[in-house]
């Protein structure tokens, strides 16, 4: 080769050398370029200027180096999904031997918030508004309760009438069982148990009726003897200083009131007339409701389940029977705690010869069935009695006896009694009664202990078994004593059924 030939070749190869240099600078160049804007961008999504220049540097640290890239390069998707990532923990990929960059703040509820003032829900305080919840909800449960009570009052008659019906269903209920298991038939044993009933009810009433009638006369000379020696004693032995003036003025203004309003004691006398009809017409319907219920009971019940929603059918079919064990056990207490009331107070008033002994004592007996009222004020209309009839030293000994009867009532047979069957508590008792009386009068207190105390075995039992369905769906072992395994519902009617 000629010396121009090897210097044209060193010319190509020095210009070969110099291109390759210039290309790789330009790539190196590139390179450095691309990872500055990747580390400006992260830095502007994770934590500010400072972060972006941090990272910045690295990138160019990096790829002066000749390391790999701080990413591996992705597909657009991938880079979309990885931002969130990115942003949260910006340090990720952080060089050894540095400090990683300060966390990004967390945002805030202001951000958002137009001309950069606080949402307005931020500045409630969390106290105020769990109370606020919870007003509108107890606000929504009271407009419900007042609902209801409307309802129950526009049809009380009917509501009462079943109410009536069920308590002496779960009173005779028992009699039916035991003549079933005699062989005789369920309608038999039906109309046997309500006819016997109702003949025992109406004889405790025409007794105390021809009672009254029969000792009429001698009670009337007897409550006007009374009042003579009443007036006397006021008169003569009193230390009120009462004249027979004053109890003349006394007498002419009761007779003057009576005149005075004699409108208003016949339209009191018209509308227990009116009540005389409504009573005749709420016993029919009791009575048909002993009927059905005595002889279909079950199926009465399994009726009731078909329109309850199905995933809450196990647990109302176990809480029916519990609740009509506590129907059962407080109406049969009753009945046996008003007997013994009546005996005890009926055997004192024989002893003392007052007259009407024993329509009082079937007074007491069907007063008993109102808690706390009935007793008293049945004690209280045998001690006017016997005022009246006997004298005062009599009608303070029949006070004594009503006072003691009372007591091992209410400290010995209801404790003994209901105690094991009827768990309510004194005040609740109290309370129902008031309300009851408030609602719907007698019968409101009458059914209102049954009511409270049936109530408090549903929600027991509901609760149980919804706790022991939630341990079951958790996996937790079964604590022990007694669970819903153990005391199974009744099962529900069959979905066929539906």
């Amino acid at each position: 080769m000629s010396r121009r030939g090897r210097l044209r070749t060193g010319v190509g190869r020095l210009r070969s050398r110099l291109s390759f240099r210039a290309a790789a600078q330009r790539e190196q160049q590139r390179l450095e370029r691309e990872a500055s804007e990747r580390g400006e961008a992260e830095a502007r999504r994770g934590g500010g200027d400072e972060a972006g220049e941090h990272l910045g540097g690295r990138a160019r640290k990096a790829v002066l180096a000749g390391s790999p890239e701080l990413e591996p390069p992705q597909r657009p998707e991938a880079a979309a999904a990885a931002e969130p990532a990115a942003a949260v923990e910006p340090a990720a990929a952080a060089v050894p031997g540095e400090a990683p960059p300060p966390p990004a703040p967390p945002p805030t509820a202001a951000a958002g918030a137009e001309g950069g003032k606080p949402a307005p829900a931020t500045m409630v305080p969390w106290g105020m508004r769990v109370a606020a919840e919870a007003g509108w909800r107890l606000l929504v449960l009271a407009a419900v309760v007042w609902v209801l009570i409307q309802i129950v009052g526009a049809i009380s008659l009917l509501v009462i009438s079943f109410t009536v019906g069920l308590l002496i269903t779960a009173l005779l209920q028992p009699f039916v069982g035991w003549l079933r298991r005699l062989g005789i038939g369920r309608g038999a044993s039906t109309a046997i148990t309500a006819l016997g009933g109702l003949a025992v009810i109406g004889l405790a009433g025409w007794f105390v009726v021809w009672q009254v009638i029969d000792n009429s006369d001698d009670l009337t000379e007897e409550v006007q003897d009374g009042i003579e020696r009443l007036r006397n004693w006021l008169i003569e032995d009193a230390p009120f200083d009462v004249s027979e003036k004053n109890l003349d003025e006394w007498v002419d203004s009761i007779n003057q009131w009576i005149n005075e309003n004699q409108d208003t004691l016949t339209s009191a006398g018209l509308e227990a007339a009116n009540y005389a009809v409504e009573f005749f017409s709420g016993a029919a319907i009791a009575l048909f409701v002993v009927l059905f219920l005595l002889y279909d009971g079950r199926g009465v019940w399994h009726w009731f389940l078909k329109l309850v929603p199905s995933n809450a059918r196990p647990a109302i079919a176990g809480a029916g029977p519990r609740a009509w064990i506590t129907l059962t056990g407080y109406v049969r207490g009753t009945v046996i705690v008003a007997l013994i009331d009546a005996i005890g107070i009926g055997i004192g008033l024989v002893v003392l010869d007052v007259p009407l002994a024993i329509p009082l004592a079937v007074i007491v007996f069907i007063a008993s069935f109102v808690p706390l009222v009935g007793a008293v004020a049945s004690g209280a209309l045998a001690v006017v009695v016997a005022l009246v009839t006997n004298g005062l030293v009599d009608a303070l000994i029949v006070l004594g006896v009503v006072l003691l009867v009372q007591q091992i009532e209410g400290h010995i047979l209801q404790p003994f009694i209901l105690g094991r069957m009827v768990r309510v508590h004194p005040l609740a008792v109290v309370l129902g009664v008031a309300s009851g009386s408030m609602v719907a009068g007698i019968p409101g207190a009458i059914v209102a202990v049954p009511l409270i105390a049936v109530t408090n075995t549903v929600v027991a039992y509901l609760r149980a078994y919804h706790d022991e369905a939630d341990r079951r769906a958790g996996g937790a072992p079964p604590v022990s004593g007694a669970t819903v395994a153990e005391i199974a519902p009744t099962p529900p009617p069959a979905p066929g059924r539906d």
